[in-house]
C-alpha cells in the first residue's frame, strides 16, 4: 500500500481512479461543490484539531511543533481506531489523501501519510 496526497484543487493523476480517496480536512474546501468531488470517505475527525489548526495558521516557523502536537493527537485511541478503519476500508488499494491547504510542503496531510505508512 501506498499514500500519496494531492491539493484538492489540483487535477487527478490518470493512476488515481484507482486508490482510495480520502479528504482530510475538517472544513469542506472552498470553491468545490460535493457532487464535483470524487472520493470515498471524508475523515474530518483526522484532521488537526480546530484549535491546534488555528495556531498553526499555515506558518512554515510552527511546522515542527505542529508537527509533533498532530502527531499526539494521532496517537490517541480515537485517532488510532479511526486510521486503522480507514487502512482496512482501503483494503489493499493505495490511499490518496486530499486537503485543500496552498502549501504543498507544510501540512497536515504529510504527517498524516507518514502515520498511515508507520501503521501499515
Amino acid at each position: 500500500m501506498k499514500v500519496v496526497i494531492r491539493r484538492i484543487y489540483d487535477t487527478a493523476g490518470t493512476n488515481e481512479q484507482e486508490t482510495y480517496r480520502v479528504l482530510v480536512d475538517r472544513l469542506w474546501p472552498r470553491g468545490v461543490r460535493k457532487a464535483d468531488l470524487q472520493y470515498e470517505a471524508w475523515e474530518k475527525d483526522l484532521a488537526p484539531s480546530p484549535e491546534l489548526r488555528k495556531w498553526f495558521g499555515h506558518d512554515p516557523k510552527r511546522w515542527d511543533e505542529f508537527g509533533k502536537r498532530y502527531r499526539k493527537e494521532l496517537a490517541s485511541k480515537e485517532s488510532q481506531q479511526r486510521l486503522a478503519a480507514l487502512l482496512a476500508a482501503a483494503a489493499d488499494r493505495d490511499i490518496t489523501l486530499l486537503y485543500g491547504a496552498r502549501d504543498p510542503k507544510h501540512n497536515h496531510a504529510l504527517v498524516l501519510a507518514k502515520e498511515l505508512e508507520r501503521l501499515y
